[in-house]
């Protein structure tokens, strides 16, 4: 019996269903399958695929959303012909060392799979790295380049090395040949200088948090004159740690000047960049932390002996000097001194006593003009019209103030005449009363019930009484 032509995939989640049918020499069949099956089905060859369980793909970053950093990122990778949906989910994002960019070319590992809501095919990001330049390098440089744009290598915010320093924090490995080289360094050169280590993590994952740590608590103390971040020669791998961004920020941020020596003379880290001075060797960053003793004790001596000459020549000019005015005439005839000043107070007071005679003469032919006009005013006569002008204004203020009492005491008997008819006494000598309950006053029968005490307060007296019935206005 001849097959008819499959015009459909057959479609079995068992497959010894679909086993067992063929066995059976059954006639192929139409089956129409849901949009969701045929996905399901497709998705299935994908995941079960094995050469989809891991791609290595190489293309530009294409559609990338810079503000989903720290999120699941979706963007697409492409070439010249194709492109290809990505997924990149944010705990493998974490481990990307550098910043993604629209148009980087990127070589990507991951596996395909299917979208089946929206029935596309997708790569599944595992890991990322820069193509043809090393991720840890490119992270290096985008973190170098946003940090000098903040001015964080900026020379301005470099602090001054002490140069007798007190006491002296390092941060580096408790093994190792650096420590020796500072302690052996210090020790030779300026011994009196206390160096406190503070043991540190220099290389792997938790490198860069040990040494933020160790800064805090450098910081904390706050006693410390100079610090020292220090590390051996090692590969740029190794040495990755002192270019983190939170390291570099810690350094800035610290108040404490600090010497970096990082890796060999030819490896620039970041910390080198924002250190307030780097130096080559761990030997050369105790070199420049302290002085040589020997050398300081040296032009101690010498300041000591130049300042002892320069007191002594400064001394012998001043004698110099003393013996000069000792030998001039002020000391010899001191009254010269004031011989001119002598003169000066006589002619002062000669012109003294002549201005005063003019100034009373002048005074004197006023208070004769004076006297003179004086006795020409007729003052009895003024005084009289005065007095005169007095007493009349005095009769006239009398007679003024007699009329205003009068009229102000007629005003009292008519306000007194109207207040004694407004009295409540009067209301009730013509026959009213007032009543009250508990001592509040009654102005309806809705505030009174049967059997209410009252009060009923008359003209001449008060009379209690108690409430028989109630009759209402209905008018």
């Amino acid at each position: 019996m001849q097959k008819k032509p499959n015009r459909l995939l057959f479609y079995f989640k068992d497959e010894s269903v679909h086993e067992e049918f063929e066995k059976m020499g059954a006639e192929y069949v139409e089956q129409y399958l849901t949009v969701t099956e045929l996905t399901k089905y497709i998705s299935r060859k994908f995941e079960f695929d094995p050469y989809l369980e891991k791609v290595y793909l190489k293309g530009e970053i294409s559609n990338y959303n810079s503000r989903r950093r720290g999120m699941h990122q979706y963007f697409n990778i492409k070439d010249e012909h194709s492109i290809i949906s990505t997924v990149l989910f944010a705990g493998n994002a974490r481990k990307i060392k550098f910043d993604l960019e629209e148009g980087m070319s990127v070589l990507v590992s991951g596996r395909v799979s299917v979208y089946e809501a929206g029935g596309n095919y997708q790569l599944i990001i595992d890991s990322m790295q820069p193509d043809g330049i090393g991720a840890l390098f490119l992270a290096y440089e985008q973190t170098k380049e946003k940090l000098n744009k903040e001015g964080l290598f900026q020379e301005q915010f470099k602090q001054k090395i002490r140069k007798y320093p007190k006491r002296i924090a390092v941060i580096t490995s408790p093994s190792g040949a650096v420590i020796q080289d500072i302690l052996t360094t210090v020790k030779r050169r300026y011994p009196i200088a206390e160096i406190v280590l503070f043991p540190t993590q220099v290389q792997g994952k938790q490198s860069a948090d040990s040494i933020v740590k160790n800064i805090k608590l450098v910081e904390e103390k706050a006693d410390f004159d100079t610090l020292i971040i220090a590390r051996g020669g090692g590969s740029f791998e190794d040495l990755f740690s002192f270019n983190e961004e939170k390291v570099v920020r810690a350094i800035f941020e610290a108040k404490t000047p600090t010497i970096s020596s990082i890796g060999h003379e030819t490896d620039t880290s970041l910390t080198d960049l924002v250190a307030d001075l780097r130096a080559a060797t761990p030997t050369a960053a105790a070199e420049l932390a302290v002085p040589v003793l020997t050398d300081e004790l040296m032009n101690l001596n010498h300041f000591e002996q130049r300042m002892v000459r320069a007191f002594q020549s400064q001394l012998k000019l001043l004698r110099k000097e003393l013996n000069q005015v000792a030998d001039s005439f002020i000391f010899r005839q001191p009254e010269r001194l004031y011989d001119g000043y002598l003169q000066n107070v006589d002619q002062l007071e000669e012109r003294l006593f002549l201005a005063i005679n003019e100034h009373l003469s002048k005074n004197k032919q006023k208070l004769v003009l004076l006297n003179q006009k004086l006795e020409s005013i007729p003052l009895k006569q003024i005084i009289k019209e005065e007095i005169r002008t007095v007493d009349y204004l005095t009769q006239q203020l009398t007679s003024q103030m007699k009329r205003q009492l009068k009229e102000e005491h007629y005003k009292v008997d008519q306000l007194m005449q109207g207040l004694e008819h407004l009295s409540p006494l009067k209301i009730f000598a013509r026959g009213y009363s007032l009543v009250k309950k508990e001592g509040e006053i009654i102005s309806s029968i809705a505030d009174i019930e049967k059997e209410d005490s009252l009060e009923i307060e008359l003209a001449d007296g008060k009379i209690d009484a108690s409430v028989k019935k109630i009759y209402e206005n209905k008018e």
